[in-house]
């Protein structure tokens, strides 16, 4: 997973940039980082003097909730496949992934097993 490089590696690569008016790039050359991202500090911080980190990641609310929440519910009372839930909730000008139906189900802890003897 991505960590986000310390604020105290940020401030020498800025007061390096800024108070000894070196180049981003041989900044970066200087404390071993990429010259990309001593570009991507500096530049934010001449336009607001911050020097603050930038969010990583964030949070995706759910689109299942509400009224598609309650009739996925009453539909998944019988038989159900993932892939026909997506087809069928197209059908109702509704656009999810296969991903999103399997993660509401896994959450709500729907599940449809096919039974193991042919003759049920």
């Amino acid at each position: 997973m991505v960590r986000a490089y310390s604020m105290d590696l940020r401030e020498r690569v800025l007061g390096a940039v800024i108070d000894e008016g070196m180049s981003a790039r041989g900044a970066a050359v200087r404390f071993g980082i990429s010259g990309s991202s001593a570009i991507k500090w500096v530049k934010p911080h001449r336009q607001t003097g911050s020097g603050a980190l930038a969010q990583i990641g964030g949070h995706k609310p759910r689109l299942l909730t509400g009224e598609l929440r309650g009739w996925l519910l009453d539909r998944t009372k019988t038989d159900f496949i993932l892939r026909r839930l997506v087809a069928e909730l197209a059908e109702r000008r509704v656009k999810v992934d296969y991903v999103q139906v399997w993660r509401f189900a896994h959450a709500e802890g729907l599940n449809f097993k096919k039974s193991v003897l042919p003759a049920e």
